[in-house]
């Protein structure tokens, strides 16, 4: 019987979930390029997201089933066509015999990570084939990695924290020529012809042109396709891409009915220092996007290192061992793209059977289509101590961080959850007692390292159904990674106790991840909906002037407050009877 990859087709719509988008792809090429030996051991099935074909020269490419739309300025030196399938220069003989003015632009200043591997590049694949000896564009070596393994130079620390402008900056993976969409109508920078507004993101897809590519282009991937299970969406909320995405999302759901639809509302970090009519209309775009995103998806989760989804300032996330700027996307996308890469593992797994709608369907029970993430990275353990010593000494509050501007729940309850731990050798994830020696704690006595991490759920999370995944790779890391750990972290990614007396280059780290839906999404989206509802939209009608009705507005305010009371837990409807 043949294998079933159970394939996965990738959206990423808008700046920031390109952002995030970048850092992940790169994650996975750092898989393929550094396991070269062990490619038919891996935990996880690359096929699952990645897909092969063939240039015209015959050879072969191992590319990311992606679509991504972004905004005119966004490319920097990567070719919207991508460089794997020819040149696509047009015949530009004129018939026009009079005078003519030639005016050239300058093409963009490679940073040094892309000149290094714009090099590497065209060394590695003359070694590799000689077909496409000469090729030198600088994005992505990973199916010639896969034959050779990983240069030497790309673990390299590169400092891009003042030269990363755009996600395309530190993109290293080959893209299809079906991937990029530019909408040009509308500019990355500037202040004016922006995509600011959910009217206008919705009004774009309705355009016959838009609309007829985006059609083309999912029909190209998921007809080659021959055991497809569903979508995975990014999708900025904080701008016009929320309407983009909420006319996106209703597409799939229409044309590709029983397919599972996950989908990742990004935002990134918000300056403390904001403009007052761009915040509310990040506010109203969130809003919209959260309640239109979460009707048309199998699965949806906010995405970000925010303090919260409303306007009151909160200081971002911090993680214990990273010294990640807040100011800069290059970094807080980063983290991001790490425990994406962790929490999408359940059905990305080699061996297991579970698909993008089981795990929507074991987590969106009575209506909860909305969940929360949660991570902790790097996961805090030593170089020797074991799974079980390591959850026994770990204060709760300490396990993970929130993803989702839930903030921290005042209590440990869950209805269900979806956890992944990765980077713990076999060896280390029990106790290993020699005989005679009694457990010290029910985690101690556990058999494998399964029982132990659901032990440990059971424990911290009574009566949620909490299903777990543990893996023995860690996450691995690689140039253009931001190199951002504190000096306590070993280049395993293992926490030492005392700082590290060199220089080092964090290779990979051990990560800890959760699904979650619990009762503390009702307190977030309940605040988000009582923000919102004080608005006078009076004062706001250039947002509205741009294709939103007031009634699909206030229908969308009712949708949230329903959304909200989903997750009420048995507790609070006790107390708000009794009142």
């Amino acid at each position: 019987m043949a294998r079933m990859w159970r394939e996965v087709l990738t959206l990423q719509l808008g700046h920031y979930a390109n952002f995030v988008g970048a850092h992940w792809w790169n994650l996975q090429d750092t898989v393929l390029s550094s396991d070269s030996a062990r490619l038919q051991d891996l935990e996880v099935c690359s096929d699952v997201l990645f897909r092969e074909g063939q240039t015209l020269n015959g050879q072969e490419t191992y590319t990311p089933r992606l679509i991504l739309m972004d905004l005119k300025g966004s490319l920097n030196s990567l070719r919207q066509e991508g460089c794997l399938y020819g040149d696509n220069k047009t015949d530009c003989t004129m018939a026009w015999k009079g005078t003519m003015t030639t005016h050239k632009e300058e093409p963009p200043v490679k940073n040094p990570f892309l000149q290094d591997l714009s090099i590497l590049e065209g060394e590695t694949i003359a070694e590799a084939d000689g077909g496409l000896r000469g090729f030198s564009d600088h994005r992505g070596i990973s199916q010639v990695n896969i034959a050779l393994g990983i240069p030497k130079a790309l673990r390299k620390t590169y400092h891009l924290e003042g030269s990363v402008k755009v996600w395309s900056d530190y993109l290293r993976t080959h893209l299809h020529p079906k991937t990029v969409c530019v909408v040009r109508q509308y500019c990355h920078e500037g202040e004016s012809d922006r995509l600011d507004a959910f009217g206008q993101g919705e009004r774009l897809l309705s355009e016959p042109a838009y609309l007829q590519d985006l059609e083309d282009r999912l029909h190209f991937y998921v007809e080659e396709c021959d055991y497809f299970q569903g979508f995975q969406v990014l999708c900025d909320l904080h701008d016009g891409f929320s309407g983009v995405g909420a006319k996106v999302t209703e597409l799939l759901c229409d044309e590709y009915s029983g397919r599972g639809i996950l989908t990742w509302g990004t935002v990134p970090i918000l300056s403390p220092e904001r403009e007052p009519v761009k915040d509310m209309y990040r506010l109203l775009n969130t809003t919209l996007g959260i309640v239109h995103l979460a009707s048309q998806s199998s699965l949806f989760c906010p995405l970000s290192l925010n303090g919260t989804l409303g306007r009151r300032p909160q200081p971002p996330v911090s993680f214990p061992h990273v010294q990640y700027d807040s100011a800069l996307s290059y970094h807080s996308s980063a983290l991001l793209a790490t425990a994406l890469d962790n929490l999408s593992i359940p059905y990305r797994m080699d061996n297991s059977p579970l698909s993008i709608a089981q795990l929507a369907d074991a987590l969106n029970v009575s209506g909860r289509k909305v969940v929360s993430a949660w991570a902790s990275v790097p996961f805090s353990v030593g170089c020797s101590r074991s799974l079980p010593d390591v959850l026994c000494s770990m204060p709760e509050v300490a396990l993970w961080r929130p993803l989702s501007s839930c903030g921290v729940a005042p209590d440990n309850r869950s209805f269900a959850q979806s956890v992944v731990l990765r980077g713990i050798r076999k060896a280390r994830q029990t106790s290993n007692l020699r005989p005679g020696i009694s457990p010290y704690s029910r985690l101690h006595a556990c058999d494998t390292g399964e029982e132990v991490l659901a032990c440990y759920l059971h424990t911290l999370y009574p009566g949620s159904l909490s299903a777990s995944h543990i893996l023995e790779g860690p996450c691995k890391l690689a140039a253009p990674y931001p190199q951002f750990f504190s000096p306590f972290v070993n280049q395993q990614g293992f926490i030492m106790e005392e700082p590290m007396s060199c220089p080092r280059v964090v290779e990979s780290v051990p990560v800890l991840t959760s699904f979650q839906s619990s009762p503390v999404l009702h307190r977030t989206l309940q605040q988000l909906h009582q923000e919102v509802s004080q608005v006078d939209v009076r004062r706001w009608a250039a947002f509205f002037s741009m294709g939103l009705e007031l009634a699909e507005f206030h229908e969308a305010l009712h949708e949230l407050k329903n959304l909200s009371e989903c997750y009420q837990s048995s507790i609070e409807l006790d107390e708000t009877g009794s009142r």
